[in-house]
């Protein structure tokens, strides 16, 4: 059997750090790098991110979409990305935002997290606004595969903060903001996995947010890992994560992909590296 999501996560965390990097080649950023947005270029880019995360990051998240633009070239090259990150020993969370019913959502789930498949990443991001439920599916089998799943919960776009603040009228989370609970469907999901230090199914919880404003507290998140978008470029500083997630800390994946571009592909390691030793600063502040 394959070793489930969450334990995996917890050692790659503990052998190296709780960094994830973002591998997000945007359009600017290939062109300012000399790079096309085709095959080869798409190729280079990754694989630059890869060996600079390879033996300091835990985790490295291709957003697919900017893979996606250039077609059936970026994909193939998101695939040789993907297999270098893994022949690297990195865990791979294609970010890709799936959210569908029934036998969609399924096939989503095998596209992306089936070890035999072409992508075979070790987890995907999801949408639960479809409904927390219908994303059932794609949790049985993400975890049949010994992958995971980062749910959306509350998110820094500000578009969303209307949605994700409302309060909920009925049912089991009655009284509960939207985002809130989502969060305690995802720990309760984790109930099942409670003897892992950390659960199959994450959550996404912007850094750049208050998460008292939406009603989340350390004590829902439970086992829950935590992918935390939004530091560097956009604004949450690494030395603030205690503030953030209080106890909760030592099972967010801080993740930054803008702040590791901008001094060119040559500066990229010594940046990964960088934020590698400000987490380890950071834990070690006592909660």
């Amino acid at each position: 059997m394959v070793t489930p999501f969450g334990v995996r996560l917890a050692a790659a965390i503990d052998a190296r750090s709780a960094l994830c990097v973002g591998i997000d080649p945007h359009a600017a950023t290939l062109a300012a790098w000399g790079l096309g947005r085709d095959e080869e270029g798409l190729t280079a880019f990754g694989a630059t991110l890869v060996d600079a995360a390879a033996g300091r990051a835990a985790v490295v998240k291709p957003q697919v979409a900017f893979f996606e633009a250039a077609g059936a070239a970026g994909f193939r090259a998101l695939e040789a990305t993907i297999r270098r990150a893994r022949d690297a020993g990195l865990l791979v969370v294609a970010d890709v935002k799936r959210g569908d019913i029934g036998s969609t959502g399924d096939d989503y789930a095998l596209a992306w997290l089936d070890r035999d498949g072409p992508f075979a990443a070790d987890a995907m991001t999801v949408s639960p606004y479809l409904g927390y439920a219908s994303l059932a599916g794609t949790i049985r089998v993400a975890r049949a595969h010994g992958a995971g799943v980062f749910v959306l919960a509350a998110t820094s776009n500000p578009e969303a903060r209307v949605l994700q603040t409302a309060v909920v009228a009925e049912g089991p989370r009655a009284g509960r903001t939207v985002a809130a609970g989502i969060v305690v469907d995802v720990a309760d999901e984790n109930r099942t996995t409670a003897d892992q230090a950390l659960g199959d199914v994450g959550l996404v919880l912007g850094a750049t947010l208050d998460l008292d404003d939406f009603g989340i507290t350390a004590d829902d998140i439970g086992a829950a890992p935590v992918l935390a978008p939004g530091f560097g470029a956009q604004g949450a500083r690494i030395g603030d994560l205690r503030g953030l997630y209080g106890s909760r800390a030592e099972q967010v994946l801080v993740n930054e992909s803008r702040g590791l571009l901008v001094d060119g592909p040559d500066a990229v390691a010594g940046l990964v590296a960088d934020r590698a030793e400000r987490i380890a600063r950071a834990l070690a502040v006592a909660a």
